[in-house]
């Protein structure tokens, strides 16, 4: 099978995992033995486990995505999707249900499903990053049929054998591989750092009495007043998103702002208001946020706490802004970083 399914089942996996860390205190032990029960194979478990759980919270998204997520592990595959297809029909603005169809459907070799679920996971995120990734993997799997045929009809074109070497390298036989992590990234190993070679410090010439120190108190104290100043600009934008209030939540956006996946400005403000306006409560915080400034341009990351209508989203995420006359504005928004 040149669909790399490893990847596939790897993805699917650790989303339902990055949910439990987005939950309520309250619940989080409920999700972690549910998905512990999962990883350990015990599925009939794990789904009672679950159906407790929704008997008292029937729309929670996070454990009806472990609970698919279960049954899909436990070969259960139609009620699988019967979960997912209903966790998109009541929750269209999460990409999670949609690349999880999309998992099960290439696992199926449904490419053209599985296809039309992961586009759909990125018409409700753009930058999500892990639907890109694994729609690449099916539009290889696509090239690759494509260039077969091709040369099942026309056996002597040279220039199609070395393309569908590539296509068949980059999706990959393999067997799958379940990697499993309770972890809101997976761990990764780190590489013991090369030992460099010993560095000459550079010794500053001697200066005389009569050379004052250079003053770099005000350019200092003017590149603190900026980073305060895209903070606050920065903080305006989660406000304006948390009320709702869309004239401030647009204007905290460059002209030159470009949505990601090619949408155009109009389209992506229409769609932002649908998703915005649509909600009865939203509650937007960021912790940890970092800005640097370099002249006229500025850098903010931060991680984002989403919560509306009983959804929970964390995730990383990166602004770029630039300094329009007084004022800071968004020029590039970015999952990740």
């Amino acid at each position: 099978m040149l669909l790399c399914r490893p990847r596939f089942t790897r993805t699917m996996v650790l989303l339902a995992s990055l949910l439990l860390l987005l939950s309520a205190p309250a619940h989080a032990d409920e999700y972690s033995d549910v998905a512990q029960l999962t990883r350990d194979g015990k599925y009939p478990e794990a789904l009672a486990r679950a159906d407790r759980f929704l008997s008292g919270k029937p729309r929670d998204a996070q454990m009806r995505l472990l609970k698919g997520v279960a049954q899909r592990d436990a070969g259960k595959t139609a009620d699988a999707i019967a979960t997912f297809s209903k966790l998109t029909e009541e929750f269209p603005e999460l990409p999670e249900p949609f690349n999880n169809l999309g998992v099960i459907y290439a696992d199926q070799n449904q490419i053209d499903k599985a296809r039309a679920a992961f586009e759909a996971a990125l018409r409700t995120h753009p930058s999500y990053a892990t639907a890109h990734e694994n729609l690449g993997d099916v539009y290889a799997k696509l090239s690759s049929t494509a260039y077969s045929k091709a040369l099942q009809i026309e056996a002597g074109n040279a220039a199609v054998t070395p393309k569908l070497t590539l296509m068949r390298q980059l999706a990959g036989p393999g067997q799958p591989r379940l990697v499993v992590t309770a972890a809101a990234t997976p761990s990764v190993q780190q590489a013991p750092a090369a030992t460099a070679p010993p560095v000459k410090e550079a010794v500053a010439p001697a200066r005389s009495a009569a050379t004052p120190e250079p003053n770099t108190a005000p350019a200092r104290a003017v590149n603190e007043g900026a980073v305060r100043e895209a903070e606050a600009a920065v903080q305006n934008w989660v406000t304006a998103w948390s009320n709702k209030d869309m004239r401030a939540y647009f204007s905290a956006y460059s002209r030159d702002f470009n949505p990601s996946g090619g949408a155009s400005r109009s389209a992506w403000e229409a769609e932002r208001r649908m998703r915005i306006e649509g909600k009865s409560k939203i509650s937007v915080r960021l912790e940890g946020l970092q800005v640097v400034v370099n002249g006229n341009k500025a850098t903010a990351r931060f991680r984002q706490d989403y919560r509306a209508n009983g959804i929970a989203i964390s995730s990383r995420k990166t602004l770029d802004l630039v300094r329009v006359n007084d004022s800071w504005k968004i020029v590039r928004e970015a999952v990740g970083g």
